[in-house]
């Protein structure tokens, strides 16, 4: 494999590139008109341009990509994460076209993307599901006989869903039909698949996953675990690595199941896991991503791994370097994911130009991101800047640098999550470990950011104030007026450090 295109862009893209450049791999970037002047159009060998700014007429234009690998001899194509990453019909194409797809075959997608299916898969393996409906359910008196038999509150979910779409929480058997045909709806127009089936709802629940490596040749593995329970919108912000609450004998049954899945529908490459945990620690099969996710690197940093390696060695048809007995947790790993989103007006997103823009460096600190200094958050895409992760040889270490990080991490122009990611590191739920997925709706409010942000201007001002007098031997109003003044600036840069 001498050339690899990446059909992605920003974060991801480089990430590839990256490796692909330490393995003597040429790259291809594509690129959207809007994204002409990104740092992964920059850093590729080649790049080429497929269409508009939006994805639908650029990322997400899978014959044109294909067609642009053909004429720049390329050998594999790596999808990165979202777009055409788990789309079956984009790696049937590529592998028709004579091109390795760098990750899992199509009907392992096809298996895994539906989760009646996976939810099948998983039972016939002995993997514990939360009790529920085993096919989807599309008759209205049943679906409520069998949620009444369940026990409320119970779950519907989208078959085809993701994200929190098609998924209501009811909470009475009054409400159930009214929901039932909401969620119904919703599934229809964001999946054009209406299915949709009835679980127990876990009224705690924590988000842990398991990242799985499997080769050609039958090896599969799991790298142990993700705590990825702190999430807004149903999408994750912190997460961890190893899990605060997971123990040996856990992580085992949860890393042993997590094979078993993999291997029931003969996946190769990298893919996760994803479990449900209660409140009493059972786990209990939630869905299997067949990709790479986004929060990889924590996995990176606490196995030794470079998993984009490992996804283009599988690629090329090699055997796995590595064993089960092999692989070691060291340490502790902690990302945090930093969003072009006012998490004081309830995490809406936010434009603009990154007017500064300086990373935080040191000893266990890794930056992936796709922008720099000067350049506009397009609104097109996802609304994430980077993501911030540190290592360290403990938790409450790796603690202490992520807020180290967080703090030396200067953006301003744009309001972003990073507020949001220190007030939930400095809470005394994700330090004790005792949190779950409802961190935000049981411990965050809008207005403590804004409480923050005022201490924190204060603070300034009168830092600004004692210097002022204590160096310059102003009178009291002169003092005042100076820190009136900076405090305009502080609040008109909107700078966030």
């Amino acid at each position: 494999m001498n050339k690899i295109l990446v059909a992605n862009r920003g974060e991801i893209a480089l990430r590839v590139m990256r490796t692909a450049r330490e393995m003597g791999i040429k790259t291809v970037a594509v690129y959207s008109e809007a994204d002409r002047n990104s740092p992964h159009v920059k850093y590729a060998d080649e790049a080429v341009c497929i269409g508009p700014a939006a994805s639908s007429a650029s990322y997400l234009k899978g014959d044109v990509i294909i067609r642009e690998a053909l004429r720049l001899g390329v050998d594999g194509i790596h999808p990165g994460y979202g777009f055409l990453s788990e789309n079956p019909g984009f790696s049937r194409a590529v592998t028709a076209a004579g091109i390795t797809f760098i990750g899992p075959s199509p009907e392992a997608m096809e298996m895994m993307g539906s989760k009646l299916a996976a939810k099948a898969a998983a039972k016939a393996h002995q993997i514990p599901l939360v009790p529920g409906t085993e096919e989807a359910i599309s008759d209205p008196l049943e679906a409520r006989n069998i949620a009444t038999s369940i026990g409320y509150p119970v779950l519907i979910k989208a078959s085809a869903g993701g994200g929190g779409k098609g998924m209501r929480i009811v909470e009475r058997e009054a409400d159930f039909i009214e929901q039932l045909q909401l969620a119904i709806s919703e599934a229809q127009s964001a999946f054009g698949d209406g299915s949709v089936f009835i679980e127990r709802y876990v009224g705690s629940p924590r988000h842990i996953e398991i990242q799985i490596m499997a080769d050609t040749h039958g090896n599969c593995v799991y790298l142990f675990e993700r705590e990825c329970s702190i999430q807004r919108r149903h999408q994750k912000v912190v997460e961890e690595a190893p899990s605060a609450v997971v123990s040996d004998q856990m992580r085992k049954e949860m890393g042993e199941c997590a094979v078993r899945i993999a291997k029931a529908c003969n996946y190769v490459g990298a893919g996760t896991v994803e479990f449900l945990v209660d409140e009493n620690l059972n786990f209990y099969f939630l869905e299997m991503n067949t990709r790479l996710q986004v929060e990889h690197p924590v996995t990176e940093c606490i196995t030794g791994r470079d998993l984009v390696r490992d996804q283009i060695l599988v690629a090329r048809a090699e055997v796995l370097p590595y064993r089960q007995e092999d692989l070691k947790i060291n340490g502790h790993s902690i990302e945090i994911r930093v969003y072009a989103e006012n998490a004081a007006e309830n995490f809406l997103p936010d434009i603009g130009k990154l007017q500064v823009y300086r990373l935080p460096q040191g000893n266990g600190v890794r930056v992936d991101g796709g922008f720099e200094e000067g350049m506009d958050i397009p609104i097109y895409y996802d609304p994430m800047i980077s993501k911030l992760i540190v290592h360290a040889a403990t938790r409450e270490e790796a603690i202490e640098k992520m807020l180290r990080a967080i703090n030396d991490y200067q953006i301003a122009g744009l309001e972003t999550t990073i507020s949001f990611c220190r007030f939930a590191l400095n809470h005394q739920a994700f330090r004790s470990g005792n949190f779950d997925t409802n961190f935000v709706k049981n411990h965050f409010k809008p207005e403590y950011l804004q409480q923050n942000t005022d201490l924190e201007e204060s603070e300034v001002a009168a830092l600004f104030a004692a210097i002022l007098a204590s160096e310059a031997g102003n009178s009291p109003a002169s003092v005042t007026q100076a820190v009136d003044i900076q405090r305009s600036r502080w609040k008109e840069r909107r700078y966030i450090s």
